[in-house]
């Protein structure tokens, strides 16, 4: 059995690239003594089939949508990638009633946009701080109940030279991931001149637009569901960084707040970070550890398409007024708060 065992370890360590070089592999008996006696184990090739399968599936955690996806049972998607098990957290708002999935786009996006509050990230771009090259923008997404875990993530991609010439002017696509890559939906920013507008995409279907209004001091954007104006934000400019979706009637809708996350981040960097508040007028909605977060008061929920834009306006605020212009460059140092 010992040396059973050695033989088995022997071809777990034999790296097989396709089934043709399994096949090439000739039958061997593996003898064994036990009490005494002698036993042939005969290693056929489907045994070796087999293994070659189970060592490919390991090798290659990689695959389609939901190919690797399990679970334990507890509302946790799990995947095995290059960096160990990666997980999805659940969701905080049931995907029922006022969030139920209308359409197939909708359904896409619910795994990330199914919560109460939503807090943005934005990487620190030290090439843009140390010697001024604009780089292109990434942000990680948290669910405030699940802190331990990102929920999703976004990705800028642009052409390098625009970058550098337009800077904040520069046209850019944005992809919006969940945790475990899986692409949700993408925001696409044109270039603009004197107002910028961005536009909500899901499944290559464009679902709706922010568009921003000039205004001498003001933050002015309304914010559209296909060719529907379903809120509008008025900010007053200055130190205010509270961005509040109100309806027609004035009603609130949802917020977006802008965090000030220290002195050196702030000067320094364009490391921000941003907190999309949804809320929630069903507290039956309310699941896991979400029950224990007082929520915004809002006078009705955002369905998953309007809570797309929102992220939409969170990314064009981001880029409109707390984006360094760079171009100048820094001394390398440490930024700590």
């Amino acid at each position: 059995m010992n040396r059973l065992k050695e033989g088995l370890r022997f071809l777990s360590k034999i790296k097989f690239t396709s089934p043709h070089d399994v096949s090439r592999v000739r039958d061997f008996p593996i003898v064994s003594r036990r009490f005494g006696s002698k036993v042939d184990y005969q290693l056929t090739r489907d045994f070796l089939v087999k293994l070659w399968v189970a060592d490919f599936k390991m090798r290659n955690p990689r695959g389609r949508r939901g190919q690797n996806d399990d679970g334990d049972g507890d509302g946790v998607t799990r995947r095995r990638g290059k960096h160990g098990v990666v997980k999805q957290p659940p969701v905080s708002q049931s995907v029922t009633g006022f969030l139920e999935p209308h359409s197939p786009q909708e359904a896409m996006v619910a795994p990330l946009l199914a919560r109460s509050n939503l807090l943005i990230t934005r990487d620190i771009e030290w090439a843009n701080l140390v010697l001024g090259f604009e780089q292109e923008n990434r942000y990680a997404i948290v669910d405030a109940c699940y802190p331990q875990s990102p929920v999703g993530f976004m990705r800028e991609q642009s052409n390098v030279i625009t970058r550098q010439l337009l800077r904040l002017r520069r046209p850019f696509v944005a992809y919006i991931t969940d945790a475990m890559g899986n692409e949700l939906f993408r925001v696409r920013r044109p270039f603009w001149w004197i107002t910028s507008s961005i536009y909500a995409e899901i499944d290559g279907k464009e679902i709706g637009v922010v568009h921003r209004r000039w205004h001498l001091w003001r933050r002015i954007y309304d914010l559209y569901l296909g060719n529907k104006q379903f809120a509008v934000v008025e900010n007053p400019g200055l130190w205010n960084w509270t961005f509040t979706l109100k309806d027609i009637n004035g009603e609130v809708l949802g917020q977006i707040d802008r965090d000030w996350r220290g002195f050196g981040f702030e000067i320094l960097t364009d490391a921000g970070q941003y907190v999309i508040r949804f809320g929630s007028s069903d507290p039956s909605s309310k699941i896991g550890l979400a029950s224990a977060i007082q929520d915004l008061e809002v006078s009705r929920p955002l369905t998953l398409a309007e809570r797309a834009v929102a992220v939409a306006l969170a990314i064009s605020l981001d880029n409109d007024y707390f984006s360094r212009h760079g171009g100048w460059g820094l001394p390398f140092m440490a930024v700590t708060e």
